[in-house]
């Protein structure tokens, strides 16, 4: 993907419709996957959806459905084609083929990705970002991503050489992997050493969906000077300030990265020391986008991410943000009755903060 500075890039989105699925979900996940290239830089000139009882073998979407998608990118001068779903090494060589070199062929993990490396900026975000997007790209490395030793972990705008030139590759990348797990084993024992420190306060952590308004929150709580972008994974760093609120010990609050639909494992386990932090708070601060339309998902993806890291049972808060982007009253009536016990707030009016602050006081 192009970097902010850079002319953007043109996409055409495509999405599978599979045994199980509905057209409306996956009309819904195309818009998230829309969202998400907006975020890395490019803008989507069109989508297209196929029905099928199962993936095509060599290409996921099959030959015929192949061809026409890559003139119809083709004629609207698209620079890449993102698949929403995760494609496997052989299916992603196959398809690169078919596209030709002017074409890049992604899906939603390595947009994911390139997302996460565009946004990573402490040394800690940066080696966790790479050793994912390294362990993605090692069985996918083709042709057009080769010569490492000059740029590691690009998204598919290398040339190279040819076969022997991509073996040198893969040993340069398992080098790297290797090197950069070491990294990350330093990183986690000072971050221990840190959290060593705060054993004296009591822990609380912001979770949600990725633009649920975890930042807004935390800067409304705290007065701490987050980054707050409209954009997905803007925050890649854990964040901890003081709270002030009076419990007769210190409390801190974490924000930390926001947790999306079909998170890739590879980031999860890179992330792992990164989300670790939440395994020892006290209590978790669930905050949900309260005008989104796809909140049953959203709270679905947070337990599933919990479930994957094997998170004991913590005090938990509901939280619904950005209530002052709900157009319609009944829509919020409707929310309250179904969650009774929750706090409705919008961090960005600081509108129902006070009542949110008693309710972690209590």
């Amino acid at each position: 993907m192009q970097k902010n500075n850079a002319k953007r890039e043109k996409a055409f989105l495509v999405g599978v419709v599979l045994k199980g699925a509905s057209r409306t979900q996956i009309d819904e996940q195309l818009n998230e996957l829309k969202f998400l290239a907006d975020t890395a830089g490019a803008d989507t000139l069109s989508t297209a959806t196929q029905i099928r009882h199962k993936p095509d073998a060599a290409t996921f979407i099959g030959k015929g459905k192949l061809e026409r998608i890559i003139t119809q990118a083709t004629g609207l001068e698209c620079d890449l084609i993102i698949f929403n779903d995760d494609i496997s090494p052989t299916q992603i060589k196959n398809l690169q083929k078919n596209a030709g070199e002017e074409l890049k062929v992604i899906d939603r993990t390595g947009l994911i990705l390139d997302i996460f490396t565009k946004h990573a900026k402490t040394k800690e975000a940066k080696t966790q970002v790479e050793l994912a997007q390294l362990e993605y790209f090692l069985p996918r490395l083709t042709r057009k991503w080769t010569h490492l030793e000059r740029q590691m972990g690009g998204v598919g705008t290398r040339a190279g050489a040819g076969e022997a030139q991509i073996e040198i590759d893969r040993r340069l990348i398992r080098n790297r992997i290797s090197r950069l797990k070491l990294d990350l084993v330093a990183i986690e024992k000072h971050r221990k050493v840190q959290n060593h420190g705060r054993e004296g306060a009591y822990r609380i952590a912001l979770i949600g969906y990725t633009n649920s308004g975890k930042s807004t929150l935390m800067n409304a709580l705290t007065g701490a000077q987050v980054l707050v972008q409209d954009q997905l994974f803007a925050t890649l760093d854990t964040t901890t300030r003081k709270l002030d609120i009076d419990v007769g010990m210190p409390v801190l609050i974490s924000d930390t990265v926001g947790f999306i639909r079909n998170l890739p494992h590879d980031l999860i386990a890179s992330f792992r020391s990164t989300l670790g932090e939440i395994r020892d708070v006290n209590m978790l601060v669930k905050v949900i986008d309260a005008s989104s339309e796809n909140i049953p998902k959203h709270i679905d993806t947070i337990e599933e991410v919990l479930k994957e890291m094997d998170m004991p049972s913590k005090t938990n808060i509901i939280v619904f943000n950005k209530i002052d982007a709900i157009s319609a009253p009944d829509i919020l009536l409707g929310l309250k009755k179904r969650f009774k016990n929750a706090c409705f707030i919008s961090s960005l009016n600081n509108s129902g903060i006070e009542n949110l602050n008693k309710k972690m006081q209590e």
